[in-house]
């Protein structure tokens, strides 16, 4: 199979619920105290299966300082793999029940007992929770849109047995974004043993951090200013990679409103076909700044295995990779990683295929190519979470927190990449038919920590910490 890079615009060969920013890398996965700042107590009276899920929680202040609800949210995990639309209502709270609110959620990283979580927030109003003082009855209710019976058996909250209240590590409290109180779904825990030199499995070490991008695109258009204001440039300039004279819109790239991977808005890429060059357009989005090097890449993305609209049949592919630009034919410090979804295969390999690809170089006339690169045969429809280490000469894939691939040495790469994704199709794999067809490729959130090696887990704990805090955006890697 000749696979080709990923994108080719910037070859310089012969041519060209309320946001706010913050700047703190979060620190979600850093130890904690022995004592943790706050407690939460946890009761319900409801049977495994009910109309209604009925979460009543208190809040203990274990420190010696005030501390205003307003920093805190409480998250009570459940799993919904139907994705039903629920409703929230609070009962009584000697907080004041116009004092909070209940929002229902989905997990960047689900688990097989939770997919989801009702996070409890507290207005300024609320004032403060005094020193070693207890919030007393939160008595909080939500219930499926359509009124019909919730199975709680396998939610990771609920514990039928604790009718009275009871310390729970299974519903967690955050303190200004900050895991402060018990055990997430994917094993992240306010204790001291999950400090950053513990190294826990799929990465974990640390260096000196040079800085950290998160953003979950929330932005109303590809004209928002903001867009190119957070460093991004939506591509318009024709050439490679895809089919010979199609088009690369800027209005092929949406941001549409979700709370699919936990923020307002999630990005869509789209690709369109009649199965002419004149009328197939393309879709791709580029970091401006080419600033990134060692460090932890990792995105939150949706794979489609058909087109949203149309017939099926087309080779196409959905990306998020690294690259470089190609100074010279055969270039060794060209540099570029790749995950490559092709739902049906491509050059003339069979699908639905996940490649991971870490270039050395390659040559456009004659063509020749140098990498190293894997790939499975399996259905990778839905979200999954791709992570990408690149620290001490080796670069390691892992999706959904299982590794995928590793290589090393020569692949290794040599000089500061930009952070992209695109959908295109693959040049002389058009299906025949002739009907219209647009495919669609959906990006939750993206995260890079400058040189340092994060497992899955801590990645999904830092971005939960930005989302909780409401920061949609923040960028503090120094420009090369």
């Amino acid at each position: 199979m000749q696979q080709k890079p990923a994108r080719r615009a910037l070859i310089p060969i012969g041519a060209a619920l309320a946001l706010t920013a913050a700047a703190l890398i979060p620190t979600a996965w850093s130890a904690h105290a022995a004592t943790p700042d706050v407690t939460v107590l946890y009761k319900t009276s409801t049977p495994a299966t009910n109309d209604e899920v009925d979460p009543w929680f208190e809040l203990v202040n274990n420190t010696s300082s005030a501390i205003p609800y307003s920093e805190i949210t409480i998250d009570y995990y459940f799993s919904d793999p139907s994705n039903e639309t629920y409703d929230f209502g609070c009962a009584w709270a000697v907080v004041g029940c116009s004092n909070l609110t209940g929002t229902v959620l989905p997990l960047a990283s689900s688990t097989s007992t939770a997919d989801h979580y009702l996070q409890i927030s507290f207005g300024s109003t609320a004032g403060s929770l005094a020193p070693g003082a207890n919030s007393e009855d939160m008595e909080l209710r939500m219930w499926r849109a359509d009124w019909q019976n919730i199975n709680q058996a396998n939610d990771y909250s609920f514990n039928g047995a604790d009718t009275s209240y009871t310390a729970s590590n299974t519903v967690t409290a955050f303190e200004n974004g900050a895991l402060a109180w018990g055990t997430e779904p994917n094993g992240t825990t306010a204790s001291p043993t999950t400090s950053a030199s513990s190294s826990p499995t799929g990465g974990g070490t640390t260096g000196a951090s040079s800085g950290v991008l998160f953003d979950d695109f929330d932005y109303s258009s590809s004209s928002d200013p903001n867009v190119a204001a957070h460093d991004w440039t939506v591509r318009t300039a024709s050439g490679g990679p895809g089919v010979t004279g199609a088009t690369w819109s800027a209005n092929a790239v949406t941001f549409p409103a979700s709370t699919a991977a936990g923020g307002s808005h999630v990005m869509n890429l789209a690709a369109s076909t009649d199965g002419t060059a004149a009328d197939t357009v393309q879709s791709e989005v580029d970091s401006t700044s080419r600033k990134f090097l060692n460090g932890t890449y990792a995105a939150r993305v949706y794979f489609n295995d058909a087109p949203t609209t149309g017939p099926n049949g087309d080779d196409v592919n959905e990306t998020f990779y690294t690259i470089s630009p190609l100074a010279e034919c055969d270039d060794p410090n060209y540099s570029e990683n790749d995950f490559e979804y092709l739902p049906n295969g491509g050059w003339g390999t069979t699908g639905p295929r996940l490649y991971t690809t870490t270039w050395y170089t390659y040559c456009n006339s004659p063509y020749s190519q140098d990498n190293s690169s894997t790939s499975v045969v399996e259905s990778w429809q839905g979200w999954h979470t791709l992570v990408e280490t690149v620290m001490n000469g080796t670069v390691t894939y892992y999706v959904d927190g299982n590794e995928y691939w590793s290589t090393s040495g020569k692949y290794y790469p040599r000089e500061d990449m930009t952070i992209d994704f695109n959908e295109w199709f693959i040049n002389g794999y058009l299906s025949s038919s002739t009907t219209p067809r647009t495919w669609n490729e959906q990006v939750g959130w993206v995260y890079y920590a400058g040189n340092q090696s994060l497992n899955t887990s801590q990645v999904a704990a830092n971005v939960a910490a930005y989302q909780h805090s409401g920061t949609s955006f923040t960028d503090t890697v120094p420009s090369s």
